[in-house]
């Protein structure tokens, strides 16, 4: 008989309070944004009306949170930190009419028992305070001690007894990020409490109470932002909506920017989400999502909240009503607003303004809203048309006259004809890096020089003639017809363009070479502490896309260099788009993977649009640069950027062959 037989079958044992104690910690404390969002809660049920948050090195060493509320009496304090131990609930009923935002009785003992643990904490009917410490899940006895009124709760070294855990912990700036976003949402629920956010002794946030919500998502977010903001309300058979959605042109990549609140607690719901989508329909890009801050105030004993370790998923007994609710508040709503139009640009996005030249890759990326643009004048025309003139005899000259080339000067030759265009308000001349790099203040552009005196290649390689180029039109200010021979191609503007764009950039990017664009003084993008977190941990990958930004404290990111290419870009708007891509990319691509999303996101950014008119010398200028690139038949989406019809084809359609 084999020796697996004859061992004794593993007798069950009971598992240690210690060991509990750990697998719970497990499940409800991932890293420190979790023991942020689990004091905060504890703070809000003891009715604080301040409290402050303090976080060293991305909370992994220190998180400490001040409140004024009802404290805890000293002979609860020991209970405080047992498991399973709440003065929440009473009995099994009172779980299913939870009204506070705990009520486990976890927390504190799954965070005491992996870390450096102070409790301090005074009643305010009480002249003494008392302090409580737990090493590692080893508690002291309770000692008086001086304190103000409430509680003040310090976790230092997270995870020090489980060393795995603590290696899973990500940068500062990432684990901040979460912290950030967990006191957002806990923040935007709580208007009428005062709170502060300190990373590594610099204030990021200061709210004082407010009783409008409004005026909280100002806070948080800016005025921009609110301005843009459309208040909802609804009501229907004991369910309540209010709060704000965005226009629907202030849109997002991913659902990131969609707080969903049910009794004051930040939820996710697919329920709400799908509502909101069905909402927007028709109104908003197919990929984008709206922007929202919404509250529901459900009965408490129709919604069952104990579904989720982080009570993040919640359950409802009718989650149609709740669809419906949402979808008709909505959309009464927007029936009383006049849209100018469903995708109607916001000021400083990445939609070119209309009649703009737009084929130079030297184009403003994200132009200016037309308030801001001064008004045209008889000596603008004038200006404009000696311009268009200028750049027609210049482009004519240059694909006359240029020699042939091969290999990735092809590439880069095709690509001065886009990047030494002339735009509609500036002067017939551009400036040229003197190096890989070139100075550029904020204020405007280095002194200029003449075209003719630009270094490097000529913009289009191949030498032709104006009976050599391809016969081509414009339609639908959208596609290209060309004749080809004996087929007619229909070319997408914007796809093929993107593709010269996308490859343009990626070439540089593996040579090594992409040339930036320094600014004499940082340009100063203000994001949320989520975004900078996310932008800063890829700073050595944007650096290698000539994208150079800096921590400058708090909200602020200070951007000191981009590339030559997207020069004439908003390089506050370059910078959220991509923030954006990033967020949208997510944790799980390799440092090639995001590197190509990049370039994808510049790219389509620096393309000609769908809409634009372009002259004939532009629509030359794109299609001679069409057989330079490696795959001119798919966009780096994989769109196609032709369609051909042969003249069979057509012949059959007309029925011309028998």
């Amino acid at each position: 008989m084999s020796s697996a037989h004859t061992e004794a079958a593993p007798r069950i044992r009971k598992l240690s309070t210690a060991l509990v104690n750990k697998i719970a910690a497990g499940e409800v404390i991932e890293r420190p944004a979790s023991v942020v969002k689990e004091l905060l809660e504890n703070a809000i049920d003891a009715g604080a009306t301040r409290i402050d948050i303090e976080c060293q090195q991305g909370g992994a060493e220190l998180i400490r949170i001040v409140d004024d509320g009802c404290g805890i009496h000293p002979e609860d304090i020991e209970l405080a930190i047992t498991a399973h131990a709440t003065s929440k609930l009473a009995d099994a009923d009172d779980l299913f009419r939870v009204q506070t935002m705990g009520f486990r009785g976890e927390a504190l003992a799954s965070i005491s028992e992996v870390s450096s643990f102070r409790l301090r904490t005074r009643p305010a009917d009480l002249e003494m305070g008392t302090e409580i410490t737990v090493e590692g899940g080893v508690m002291t006895a309770p000692r008086p001690c001086g304190a103000p009124a409430g509680t003040q709760i310090d976790v230092r070294q997270l995870f020090l007894n489980t060393p795995v855990r603590r290696k899973f912990l990500k940068s500062q700036a990432t684990e901040f990020a979460h912290i950030s976003e967990q006191f957002t949402r806990l923040s935007l629920a709580q208007p009428r409490i005062h709170f502060t956010l300190r990373h590594n002794d610099k204030l990021v946030f200061e709210l004082p109470a407010v009783d409008d919500l409004g005026d909280r998502i100002e806070q948080v977010f800016g005025t921009e932002l609110r301005g843009r903001m459309i208040p909802i309300e609804g009501d229907q058979a004991g369910l309540r909506l209010w709060g704000f959605t965005g226009h629907p042109d202030e849109s997002r990549a991913t659902r990131k920017a969609q707080y969903l609140f049910v009794n004051g607690r930040w939820i996710q719901d697919r329920t709400v989400q799908h509502a909101l989508t069905e909402a927007y329909r028709g109104l908003m890009m197919v990929g984008r999502q709206p922007v929202c801050f919404l509250f529901l105030e459900v009965p408490p004993d129709e919604v069952d909240v104990n579904v989720h370790p982080t009570k993040a998923e919640v359950r409802f007994v009718d989650p149609q009503r709740l669809y419906r609710l949402v979808l008709s508040s909505i959309r009464r709503k927007f029936l009383g607003l006049n849209f100018e139009s469903p995708l109607q640009p916001t000021a400083g996005r990445s939609t070119l303004a209309a009649g703009a030249p737009v084929l130079s890759p030297e184009l403003p990326l994200f132009s200016p809203s037309p308030s801001t643009q001064p008004p045209r004048t008889a000596y603008d025309s004038l200006v404009e048309e000696r311009q268009r003139s200028e750049f027609a005899a210049w482009a004519k000259s240059h694909l006359e006259t240029a020699p042939p080339r091969e290999g990735i000067e092809d590439l880069e030759a095709a690509a001065a004809a886009l990047e030494h265009r002339p735009s509609d308000h500036s002067p017939s001349v551009w400036p040229a890096p003197a190096s890989q790099t070139t100075d550029l203040s904020p204020g405007g552009p280095p002194a200029p020089r003449p075209v003719t005196d630009l270094p490097g290649p000529d913009p289009v390689p191949a030498s032709r003639s104006d009976e050599d180029l391809p016969r081509a039109m414009q339609v639908l200010d959208c596609y290209l017809v060309v004749e080809t021979g004996d087929a007619v191609t229909l070319i997408d503007q914007h796809a093929l363009h993107e593709r010269i764009m996308y490859e343009q950039l990626r070439r540089r990017v593996l040579e090594g070479r992409m040339e930036v664009q320094r600014l004499l003084m940082p340009v100063l993008a203000e994001l949320t502490p989520r975004e900078v977190g996310l932008l800063l941990d890829q700073t050595e990958v944007l650096s290698e896309l000539g994208l150079e930004v800096s921590s400058l404290g708090g909200r602020s990111v200070g951007i000191s260099a981009y590339p030559v290419l997207l020069r004439r870009a908003d390089p506050v708007e370059l910078v959220r788009a991509v923030v954006e891509q990033i967020e949208q990319a997510g944790q799980k691509l390799t440092r090639r993977d995001l590197i190509d999303s990049l370039l994808h996101m510049m790219a389509c950014k620096a393309a000609i649009k769908a809409g634009q008119r372009l002259t004939s010398e532009e629509i030359d200028s794109l299609l001679a640069q069409r057989h330079l690139v490696d795959d001119a038949h798919h966009c780096p989406h994989g769109r196609p950027t032709a369609l051909t019809l042969s003249r069979a084809e057509l012949d059959r359609q007309f029925g011309r062959l028998g």
